[in-house]
């Protein structure tokens, strides 16, 4: 599979669950403003068939190398990042729940799903808009993971799966500050995630980024129940350039940390 086929294929899953991203790319594209891809973004689960460690060759495949490592001590993640040699290629985002860290009763639940993952199941790039290879949650254990993680709980429902596309506001032309893009896509009825604050970042960092809100969708969980709960989102990035006066291309944990919020369910 070239970049190509993999981008295409991971954005026709990803509007599925994220219709409001769509919207935003073709409001700019409207105004002669195609709408550029910064990078997309992952969930896994560690200590799966479906761990970084499994699906990284995938990425190395399509021509990407390791860009930077990060942690979230928080959240129990850690992730990495994907650079390209082709500079029109997005970047990749890849982060994964250190599930050992988590509580007894969160990790009791969360093995229930994981072992219904094949060996084997990372064989080509396709997995990663595969979504959901186990069964659907119920809503008591959707609950029970909602109560620690955030990412655990969205993660068992929506699958391995883009969670955002970026939009690069350094892309467009007449190029805009972020606080603009975002004033636009609040004027098209979207809300922005407020964790960490509005925009996370700085020049001084030379990154800026923010995001929607996740779009929400009722699904029905295993035990018959159907609840509304969060699914994908847009994000916004707005580069510097650094030292060596080329625009930064790696990502901040700071930043990071609130965007991961974007999915947050209550």
């Amino acid at each position: 599979m070239d970049t190509t086929l993999f981008f295409e294929s991971l954005w026709r899953d990803y509007i599925q669950l994220a219709p409001h991203a769509e919207a935003i790319v073709e409001h700019f594209s409207t105004q002669g403003r195609p709408a550029i891809n910064d990078h997309v973004a992952f969930r896994t689960f560690g200590s799966s068939p479906l761990s970084i460690e499994h699906l990284e060759p995938l990425i190395l495949s399509l021509g990407f190398r390791i860009q930077g490592h990060y942690r979230f001590e928080q959240k129990k993640l850690i992730a990495r990042s994907y650079l390209h040699p082709d500079p029109s290629v997005p970047k990749i985002f890849l982060s994964e729940l250190c599930v050992e860290e988590l509580s007894f009763a969160t990790q009791r639940v969360l093995t229930k799903y994981i072992e219904q993952i094949p060996k084997g199941r990372a064989l080509d790039a396709s997995v990663f808009f595969s979504g959901r290879v186990w069964q659907m949650p119920t809503w008591q254990d959707y609950e029970v993971l909602r109560d620690e993680s955030d990412y655990a709980a969205w993660l068992c429902t929506i699958g391995l799966r883009a969670n955002h596309f970026t939009l690069s506001i350094n892309h467009l032309s007449p190029c805009p500050s972020i606080k603009e893009v975002l004033e636009s896509v609040k004027l098209m009825g979207f809300e922005i995630n407020q964790a960490g604050g509005e925009i996370k970042g700085s020049s001084a960092i030379f990154l800026e980024q923010a995001s929607t809100k996740a779009t929400t969708k009722v699904i029905t969980f295993a035990d018959g129940e159907s609840h509304r709960v969060p699914t994908c989102f847009y994000e916004f990035a707005y580069r510097y350039p650094d030292q060596k006066g080329k625009l930064f291309q790696g990502f901040v944990e700071g930043n990071a940390d609130g965007i991961f919020d974007s999915t947050q369910s209550r």
